[in-house]
């Protein structure tokens, strides 16, 4: 019985390091490669509350164009007193509409406008198609349209979409309309490069490694009390959005589940949007970087972006 284990023992090992540690011609199998994620996001996550109801002050189209609309639509329109912005490629300005109280977003692009934006504010945008009244490379989708305007890229998002037969909705005549008003106040409506906050000054010189060049566009503010900085360029952004109170973390709940991050009581780290995410007391930070053409983006690389700031977010 004792033989018979032994010669059993000896046969699984021979046939294990047969298949394990040489290939059938006696060469070693080449190691497993780590799979590379590339980043698919083309804006961060917003945190939970930013709809123009808080945000920053200064020049937004919204507000430039109710008058206009009400006449035009024959509907009350109506907008939200503040701008805030998405730290995306491109990084947008954006501020709220309700028309005839159905909520429409638009945005502006804080940079001027580059070859490839209008595609690249259309993905996943559903039944793509052109839209001649606002120009030849004028797209139009089942959720949103987007068009040039003065030199940047305009995008305007109905919240129930377009032509969907949803209650918070709206037809195309509409959306154009919307457009039309937009593309006219957007010279008049532009706001700096520049709006920095003095807190977010910690971390410029780790964002200004990682876009490689001095930042071309800052957008820092508060949103009661929670802190925004976005650093950008045409080809990158770098985004930390604080937000307090925050009930759940929604990336937590992805399938599959994230990665977590040695940070923060929760943390996450989700290499394909790129993002760091993580809880400390009452805050929820989030920390994004971007590129044009997409690049990996390490947790080593986030966590170094938003290192400088940990003592505030971790008090």
């Amino acid at each position: 019985m004792r033989r018979e284990l032994s010669g059993a023992l000896v046969l699984l090992l021979l046939t294990s390091g047969c298949a394990v540690a040489q290939r059938a011609n006696g060469t070693a199998p080449l190691p497993v490669q780590p799979t590379t994620v590339l980043p698919t996001g083309v804006a961060p996550p917003q945190a939970e509350g930013l709809d123009g109801t808080e945000g920053a002050p200064g020049p937004q189209v919204c507000t430039a164009i109710t008058r206009t609309l009400t006449v035009r639509l024959r509907h009350p329109v109506t907008a939200k007193p503040n701008a805030w912005n998405d730290g995306g490629l491109p990084a947008m300005d954006l501020c709220t509409l309700l028309v005839d109280g159905r909520r429409v977003t638009i945005g502006v692009s804080a940079l001027p406008s580059r070859p490839d934006s209008l595609v690249r504010l259309m993905r996943d945008a559903g039944g793509v198609r052109s839209l001649p009244e606002l120009g030849p490379e004028a797209l139009i989708g089942e959720s949103r349209l987007v068009f040039h305007a003065d030199g940047r890229a305009v995008r305007v998002t109905p919240a129930g979409g377009i032509d969907l037969g949803t209650p918070d909705g709206v037809n195309r005549a509409t959306a154009v309309a919307i457009a039309e008003a937009v593309r006219d106040a957007v010279p008049r409506s532009l706001r700096p490069a520049r709006q920095a906050d003095e807190t977010c000054q910690l971390s410029n010189s780790a964002a200004e490694r990682f876009v490689r060049t001095q930042v071309q566009l800052r957008r820092d503010y508060r949103v009661k009390g929670a802190l925004t900085c976005i650093w950008g360029t045409a080809d990158a952004t770098v985004s930390i959005v604080e937000a307090f109170d925050q009930k759940t973390i929604p990336e937590a709940q992805q399938i599959p589940p994230p990665q977590f991050a040695p940070l923060g009581d929760p943390g996450y780290y989700l290499p394909q949007d790129p993002e760091l995410v993580f809880r400390q007391g009452r805050r929820v930070v989030r920390v994004t970087a971007l590129t044009d053409p997409p690049q990996p983006v390490t947790l080593d690389t986030l966590t170094t972006l938003v290192d400088p700031m940990l003592p505030l977010f971790l008090r």
